[in-house]
């Protein structure tokens, strides 16, 4: 995960989403209880009960997912539960600034004339 500077990781079991391996699982469940990633299975230390979107949610449902409950990450699954993608609090930001300042030029542009 450090490797390719990534953040968490969606487990499957064939097509189908059983759980999100994140940093924060590994810290808290590894290193704090002072167990050794080389014995330690993932299912023993993913989250199992995964929050997720739809391709048709819109940016504010899953910010206020992912502030409610919490999360940096995730899943996107469509109708029939496959995953589709994964989104991050950092896409979250960065689709909000990009409205933000497009919202900012066009009202720049209105008060110009």
């Amino acid at each position: 995960m450090a490797k390719h500077e990534v953040g968490a990781l969606l487990v499957l079991d064939g097509e189908q989403l059983v759980g999100i391996f994140s940093e924060r699982d590994y810290a808290r469940k590894i290193i704090l209880q002072g167990k050794t990633s080389k014995e330690t299975l993932v299912r023993e230390i993913m989250s199992d009960r995964v929050a997720y979107v739809t391709p048709n949610s819109t940016v504010d449902e899953c910010m206020a997912l992912m502030t409610e409950k919490r999360f940096r990450h995730l899943p996107v699954l469509d109708d029939t539960g496959g995953v589709v993608g994964m989104i991050s609090i950092g896409d979250m930001v960065k689709e909000t600034i990009s409205s933000q300042k497009f919202l900012i030029d066009q009202l720049a542009r209105y008060i110009a004339g």
